[in-house]
Parts: C-alpha cells; structure tokens; sequence
C-alpha cells in the first residue's frame, strides 16, 4: 500500500471512532420518544444570519480578503492544490455555476446537449454576472473532461489562465511524478501572476490546516450515521460550504456549536424522518444550486439523505494529506490524485470509497445523479449500480438531469417507486 492508501486506512479508523461515540450517545438517549418534525420547526444548528445563505456567506468572506490585500484564485475542479494557493496568502473560490439562469446566454455560443454546468459557469462569465471570477486575480482549469477544456480556451483571454494536464490512469507507474510535474508549473505560474513566492514551511502549515478541518468534518459526518437522522440534506451542505470560509481554529468552534445542537436534538428526540424512512447515499455528478431539487425531492418523498458521495459533497473530506513527508508539493499531488473522479480510468477507487460509505451509512438505496451530456459518470454509472446490487444488494437509481424544473414531477415519481419498493424488500 502507498502512502495515499494508509492515510486512508487511517483516516477511516478515525471517522469510525466517531461514530461509535456518536452511536453511543444515541442508544443512551432513545429511551427519548422520536419527534418528527419539519425543518422550519428546529432552531438552527448554529445561531448565524448568514449559516443559511452560502453564497452570501462566501461573497462576504472574498470581499473582507480583498479588502486586507489577498489576492484571489479561481478553480473549476477539486484537483486544483488549494494549500497551494493558500500558503501564497491568496484565497481559491470555486468557479463552478449551477443555475439555469445563464445557460441560454451560454447556448448562445456552446451546443445546447452540453453539459449544464459547464454551460452555467460559461453563462455567467459571458453575462458579466459572476462576481467570483471578476475578482479573480488568475484562473486554474484542469483537463478533466473535454467539454470544459474547449470552454478554458474562450475565456483564457479574459483572465491569466494555467491548465493543469491531469494524468487520468491512476496506477500508471509514473502518474504521480507527471502529477507532481504539473503542480510544480502551477507553482511557477502563481508566483508569476502573484509576484509572490511558495515556501515549504507554509505549505506545510497548510498541509495541517487541511488535515484538521477535515477531520473536524468526519466529527460532523458521524451524526449521519444515526438512525433516525438529526440533520436535514440541506443542514448537510451548509455545513459543508461553512468549512471554505473558516481557518481550523474558527471552524473547530463551529463544529463545537453545531455538536452541541444535534446533541440536543437527539436528546429531546428531534429528527428528520424516522426510523423507517429510506436511508439515501447520493453518488454521481456535483449536486448544487438547481441540481438540488434531487436531494429536496427525496426529503418530500420521505427518505433521508445520509451521505453525498460527489466532489461537491464528502469525498474530499475523508483524504489526508500526509505530514511532514520532506516534499510537501508531492504530498500535496499525491492526495489530489486520489480522488476517485469518473475522469479515472480504471476507477476503483470510486467503487472502494462507495464501499465503505455503504459500510459506514447503512443506507438503504443509492441515488446516482447524472448531468446530461456528461458522458464520464453516465458510463460509469452501469458499473456503479452492478457493483452496488451485487455487493450491497441495494437498490441503484440513476437520474440524468439538469438545472430546469421540467423534470420536477418525472423525478419524484421515480424517487416515490423507488421508496415504494423498499417496502415490498422489508
């Protein structure tokens, strides 16, 4: 086993600490008679105007950087080495766009079968409506599908742009040193663009910082693990989106109070579903802004969302970055290029991450979510519900969808079924 791989194993044997204490203190409390309730009725996790509102939570927290002089980074991909960035004192958003608001300005210009999301980032570049990438000192793509490397290509002159050629067989030989080769040219061109330099002592700090708040987040995702649930999908994704405006020391005190609140919900019996409701591990393309619909239908249908398997969701957060390795952009490479992509061939490790999520969350049905027109995770998609009803014996629903409300009403009827035959299974 490499290094990635038994910080891995280590990883998981942490996560599954946690969520023994978290079993723990739920069989101490179910003598407790399990409320359900809507989420309106629970006070929120943390008392914060902005904790419901991500986007302007996250436009707040660039423009308070801007103001004190950091200079801004955008990314389209999870492979882009944010510790980079941060230990250059700049600060990485996320350019990636999921509204169908801006994709008929895209369709001005892009084939309309192509993927929404690549035509929703391009659709608020071509409207001047994205404050993320105007503020945007430099801009990092990656050739992880073919549609948004032509789209790198029409907006490179608009910013300084640097395309990272990500390797794609993962257990070549030589993958991690061609890696390690492209984060290195990143380097060159940040302090280029940044007139700034890259030291290892602060890259290593960052190493750190990254190790912590992720597992501070396996603390958060034990809850999940309960039966019945005490957070809602959407609790799940703030959450999440909290972790990218806070230092390891600021989030740690916003873990200690969202703790604090699901302990007291499970005290007093206060869930979301109960112990029946379809438990949903959600896998396949990133789920956001109006892909959500998926996750808020299957709450309406009365399952329960227990794990989001996407790069938008927990992926990411159960890889660690090893520490003081004598070469931290390699470690840096090194944990980037674990994660299990559908742009990967062969992708096993996308089938081993499953695994121990199904292992771990106990749900009772997997939801694959494709965005139309991305051919990568459609195919894989075949392999991913074999795998799963053979090894699992779970039942797999694939849903290819976009950003517009035209098939609201098709998806929960096949999320209703989908739950209706979990009934005749029982």
């Amino acid at each position: 086993m490499n290094r990635s791989g038994q910080g891995l194993r280590l990883c998981w044997k942490a996560f599954d600490f946690c969520c023994q204490d978290v079993r723990e203190y739920c069989e101490e409390k179910r003598k407790v008679k399990v409320m359900q309730t809507a989420v309106a009725t629970f006070p929120p996790l943390v008392e914060n105007a902005q904790v419901a509102d991500p986007v302007r939570r996250f436009l707040e927290y660039v423009l308070n950087k801007r103001e004190q002089g950091n200079p801004v980074v955008g990314v389209y991909c999870g492979y882009a080495p944010v510790e980079m960035i941060r230990a250059m004192g700049a600060v990485p958003v996320s350019l990636c766009a999921a509204s169908q608001r801006t994709v008929p300005a895209a369709e001005a210009v892009l084939p309309a079968n192509l993927c929404p999301m690549i035509k929703s980032s391009f659709g608020f570049i071509q409207t001047n409506s994205c404050f993320f990438f105007a503020s945007s000192d430099a801009v990092i793509g990656e050739t992880t599908c073919d549609g948004k490397k032509k789209m790198f290509e029409l907006i490179a002159h608009l910013k300084p742009t640097f395309i990272m050629d990500l390797p794609q067989l993962p257990d070549d030989s030589a993958v991690l040193d061609r890696w390690r080769e492209s984060v290195l040219k990143l380097q060159y061109f940040l302090e280029k663009t940044l007139q700034t330099s890259l030291a290892a002592d602060r890259l290593e700090a960052e190493i750190r910082e990254t190790n912590r708040k992720n597992r501070l987040m396996g603390r958060f995702f034990a809850y999940l693990t309960c039966r019945p649930i005490p957070v809602s999908w959407r609790e799940i994704y703030n959450v999440i989106t909290l972790e990218h405006v806070a230092n390891s020391v600021e989030f740690q005190d916003l873990i200690e109070k969202i703790s604090s609140s699901i302990d007291q919900r499970i005290a007093l019996g206060q869930c979301f579903g109960t112990f029946s409701s379809p438990r949903v591990l959600v896998s396949g393309c990133p789920v956001g802004g109006d892909a959500c619909k998926v996750l808020q239908i299957i709450e309406e249908a009365g399952g329960v969302i227990v794990a989001l398997e996407a790069c938008s969701g927990m992926k990411n957060y159960f890889i660690r970055i090893e520490e003081n390795s004598g070469d931290p952009l390699r470690a840096v490479a090194e944990s980037t290029l674990s994660i299990p992509c559908s742009c990967m061939t062969p992708n096993r490790r996308r089938l081993d991450l499953l695994d121990k999520m199904i292992t771990r969350f106990q749900p009772d049905a997997v939801i694959d979510v494709v965005l139309h027109a991305c051919h990568a995770y459609n195919v894989e998609s075949y392999k991913i519900r074999n795998h799963i009803q053979d090894r699992h014996g779970l039942p797999c629903l694939k849903i290819e969808t976009d950003y517009s409300d035209g098939d609201i009403e098709q998806i929960r009827t096949r999320v209703e079924a989908l739950f209706e035959s979990l009934e005749t299974r029982k």
